[in-house]
């Protein structure tokens, strides 16, 4: 099972030899299996790569993100034909029920908002208002306690507007690409469509349903953002946020680490909607802030 997320911050060639994604930069050769990688991010436009690395990365599901001159994430790669994608499971997700779609972002909304309050409280502020916004959610949130909940949650937990071209919204913005991907990968892997959201529609949106997937574990970037409060976003900020997905918390009562939740979480949400099970629990726990060192980097 891929684990490994690989990091290329500077002029370097990567390629593709013997099972074995070969990276070449000016400190000498660094090669890593294929079937480790679960996440490759070329965090440089100084960077190549071949066609025979990006073909064999994409065979083995692994995610491509690329930057601009920014260092920001601008795209990522998304295979053709994932080896579990059939008809049969394509005309599933175009006709899931509507009521198991309003179920299930229900649910998340409410766990998204319950995180919220847990990281809130984390910090120490008075989370009573979240919890009258929570306590007001409805079936589909037909009065939109999660946009209301998140205006108030940022205004408690950051002194700036979202709009704000600050280090902290480029490392939100950062963290929550990083995120958004990962979910992405298991939604593709599972054999699904991103495009088809249960409540992101936007035509603009190549990922609506990795959207609304990703939204409970969002406060898990907050908090670590609000943690270090960093004035600047450098390249040491880019690399915690992608350790993240190495983040230990509690999710469903069981230990596990960020990027085992989201891949259990994708995949009983996918099977929830395609009536394979009755019912999906969605449960986060967050008692502490990360504070991890990033150490993979190229």
């Amino acid at each position: 099972m891929a684990w490994r997320t690989i990091i290329v911050s500077q002029h370097a060639k990567i390629s593709y030899s013997g099972q074995n994604i070969v990276v070449q930069t000016r400190d000498g050769m660094n090669q890593i299996p294929v079937a480790d990688i679960q996440l490759l991010l070329i965090s440089t436009t100084q960077a190549v790569i071949t066609s025979a690395a990006i073909s064999q990365l994409a065979r083995q599901q692994t995610k491509i993100i690329f930057t601009d001159d920014r260092a920001e994430p601008i795209c990522e790669t998304i295979d053709y034909y994932p080896s579990n994608r059939t008809e049969n499971r394509l005309r599933q997700q175009m006709t899931w029920s509507e009521d198991r779609k309003q179920t299930l972002w229900t649910k998340i909304t409410g766990q998204k908002i319950q995180a919220q309050i847990q990281i809130a409280e984390l910090f120490e502020n008075d989370s009573s208002e979240l919890v009258a916004e929570l306590e007001k959610l409805e079936i589909g949130d037909v009065t939109n306690r999660e946009a209301v909940v998140a205006r108030k949650y940022f205004s408690m937990m950051f002194d700036e507007s979202r709009r704000d071209f600050s280090a902290t919204n480029a490392a939100l913005n950062y963290g929550y690409a990083i995120l958004l991907s990962a979910v992405n990968r298991e939604i593709v892997a599972n054999g699904y469509l991103t495009q088809l959201g249960i409540h992101h529609h936007s035509q603009e949106n190549e990922f609506n349903l990795g959207s609304d997937l990703m939204e409970p574990f969002r406060p898990i970037i907050d908090g670590w953002v609000k943690h270090h409060q960093f004035k600047e976003f450098n390249v040491e900020v880019k690399y915690g946020l992608v350790q993240l997905l190495d983040f230990e918390f509690k999710y469903n009562q069981k230990n596990t680490i960020l990027r085992n939740a989201i891949s259990r979480h994708v995949s009983n949400c996918l099977k929830y909607l395609s009536e394979e099970i009755a019912e999906t629990e969605i449960e986060v726990e967050i008692n502490e802030v990360s504070d991890n060192a990033f150490n993979g980097d190229v």
